[in-house]
C-alpha cells in the first residue's frame, strides 16, 4: 500500500488499538493525512470516556505527529457537490463523513475507512 491517504476515524481508532492489519498497511504509505473533523470526533469520544486526560493526551500527540487538513472554500464546494449528489440518489450519510470525503477529494487523497457508505474508499470492504 503506497500512496497518499486520508484517515477516517475508525482507522485512527484501529491505529490506537495497534491493529496489525492497519498498522502494517499504513507503514508502506507515502504520506498520511488526518482531517480536523476526525480529530473532533476523537476528542468527543475521549471526553465521553472514563480516561479523559489520558485519551486527550494521546490524541494531542497523534495530531502533533501528523499532517492535519482542514476545510477551505474548495473543500466547501466539494461538500456541496457530494451532499447534493447523495440527496438526489436518496442516499444520505453522516454530515461529518461528507466533510471528510470532501477533504479527500479536495486534496486528491485516497480515503481509508471501514464505513460501508464510503463505497470505493481504500478499505471500505473491511
Amino acid at each position: 500500500m503506497n500512496g497518499r491517504y486520508l484517515l477516517d476515524t475508525n482507522i485512527v481508532i484501529a491505529l490506537f488499538a495497534d491493529e496489525s492489519a492497519v498498522t502494517d498497511r499504513l507503514r508502506e504509505a507515502e504520506e498520511i493525512f488526518v482531517p480536523s473533523i476526525v480529530l473532533g470526533e476523537l476528542y468527543y469520544g475521549a471526553r465521553r470516556s472514563s480516561h479523559v486526560k489520558e485519551n486527550v493526551a494521546r490524541i494531542d500527540d497523534f495530531a502533533t505527529g501528523n499532517i492535519v487538513l482542514g476545510c477551505d472554500t474548495e473543500t466547501a464546494r466539494q461538500y456541496g457537490e457530494i451532499k447534493n449528489g447523495l440527496r438526489r440518489k436518496g442516499h444520505p450519510i453522516p454530515e461529518n463523513d461528507i466533510w471528510i470525503a470532501a477533504i479527500a477529494l479536495r486534496n486528491d487523497l485516497t480515503l481509508v475507512a471501514r464505513d460501508a457508505h464510503y463505497q470505493g474508499s481504500e478499505w471500505s470492504e473491511s
